[in-house]
């Protein structure tokens, strides 16, 4: 399927995403104009009941569910919508929910799936799990128990993205110390490492030059010259910036210290 434009998203959504549940519109709207975060689920049950007796139980005032009742629907959803999780039912009048899975993951490795199923046998179990799914669960269950594992893949989801760092033409994985620009690997020091995180992880903040040199050089190390950090930013821009001479990304703030990306009071400057 080819991926819509924009106006392809906006009549997908009038269309499709109707089912859009159980969340007054109004509170929909009312949070989505201040501008805060909501989540959203993607819902594949061809059981109207079930399906809305589901998407209550998951939905709360920052949380959203979006719901299709066949494969068809399903694949035209999933591949317009940004979803942080997707449940799954696995017999659907059209196919099964174990081809979406596949292809979703195939997409987005990271999009957890939870597979809903009324085959209970052990095969069954072991064919979703090894297709790519996160958690299995079988007909009939407790909604609460459906709610507490949905909740603890995102839990688990958000862990993962804080080692996991994205934007422009970067992607930093801390946990498995791989770093790309546009791509291609950048390989850095442990050192490097730990002055990218530091920054990082305070972006658009400006971090005192003191602070930095406690928290980059505190192993084994009974003194540390100043100018250690100055060497480590210069090093860290000729691998990272297109223009080390002129950096868009590790800034230096005169008299204080470094900031990585757009001071926040500079907003989108």
């Amino acid at each position: 399927m080819h991926a819509p434009g924009e106006y392809g998203k906006i009549a997908l959504s009038r269309r499709l995403l109707r089912r859009w549940n159980m969340v007054p519109n109004k509170n929909v709207c009312s949070m989505m104009e201040k501008g805060e975060r909501m989540d959203t689920i993607f819902l594949l049950e061809d059981d109207e009941a079930m399906c809305r007796g589901i998407a209550l139980a998951l939905a709360d005032p920052r949380r959203k569910v979006v719901s299709a009742g066949t494969l068809k629907e399903g694949r035209e959803i999933l591949a317009a919508g940004d979803f942080r999780l997707a449940v799954l039912d696995v017999n659907l009048p059209d196919g099964s929910g174990l081809e979406l899975l596949q292809e979703s993951k195939g997409l987005r490795p990271d999009l957890p799936v939870i597979l809903l199923t009324a085959n209970d046998m052990e095969i069954d179990q072991v064919t979703g799990l090894e297709a790519g799914a996160d958690d299995y669960i079988t007909k009939p269950f407790s909604l609460a128990v459906l709610r507490a594992r949905v909740n603890a893949q995102l839990r688990r989801r958000d862990s993962d993205r804080r080692e996991v760092w994205e934007a422009g033409p970067f992607r930093f994985d801390f946990a498995r110390m791989d770093y790309r620009r546009e791509g291609r690997p950048v390989d850095l020091s442990k050192t490097e490492q730990r002055l990218l995180r530091a920054l990082v992880e305070n972006q658009g903040r400006v971090v005192p030059r003191e602070a930095l040199l406690d928290r980059v050089w505190t192993e084994g190390a009974e003194f540390v010259e100043e100018n250690a950090l100055s060497v480590t930013v210069k090093r860290l821009r000729d691998k990272l910036e297109e223009n080390p001479s002129q950096p868009q990304w590790l800034r230096t703030v005169y008299g204080i210290g470094y900031v990585w990306g757009a001071l926040l009071w500079e907003g989108s400057k």
